[in-house]
């Protein structure tokens, strides 16, 4: 996966698969900054964070990518088999599910509308497998910015759900409900 995507008005998006060592420093940076504090990472040490991304790199039904903004690092992504990890027995899997989280890197020099650019590329991206059916994402409540950009995209919220680690919004968002949002009829 390293197909570039474009943001509307924010230059070239593109992603390759997380290298858990070499990208952990990078990695650690972004998860423990006070913006990322709904990655509940915060405290995170480097070996914590490396240990993390090796587990999800060994692991079958968990991704992760980084992605690049004009060839800089600027955002995480991380798809997921919602069958077997992160949602198991909290909501009823239907074939084609993907579960997806993404991350934004903390910058002193925010472009307007990146966020919005760098989720659309990751739908494009979980979309571009037509195995994938519906998108599914588990959100922190509380989290209303991500809401409002799950919405921009075309999620729409099913219930709220108890994790171990939070009480959590899950959302779906259908091939068809995505490219509605973006005002293409499939």
């Amino acid at each position: 996966m390293s197909a570039a995507r474009t943001g509307d008005t924010v230059g070239a998006l593109t992603l390759r698969p997380l290298d858990p060592l070499r990208d952990a420093e990078l990695l650690h940076s972004w998860v423990t900054h006070p913006k990322a504090a709904y990655w509940m990472m915060q405290d995170a040490k480097l070996q914590d964070v490396e240990r993390e991304y090796m587990a999800i790199a060994a692991g079958e039904h968990h991704h992760a990518y980084l992605g690049f903004h004009d060839g800089r690092p600027a955002f995480l992504m991380e798809k997921y088999d919602p069958r077997y990890i992160e949602l198991v027995g909290l909501y009823e899997p239907e074939p084609g599910d993907v579960g997806m989280h993404f991350l934004v890197a903390p910058t002193d020099r925010p472009v307007h509308g990146f966020t919005r650019a760098v989720i659309t590329a990751v739908m494009d991206e979980l979309f571009a497998d037509p195995r994938t059916r519906r998108v599914v994402v588990e959100p922190d409540v509380t989290n209303e910015a991500v809401h409002a950009l799950n919405e921009a995209v075309g999620f729409v919220p099913e219930r709220e759900i108890d994790k171990p680690e939070k009480r959590a919004l899950l959302s779906f968002c259908t091939r068809e409900q995505f490219f509605a949002s973006r005002g293409v009829s499939l």
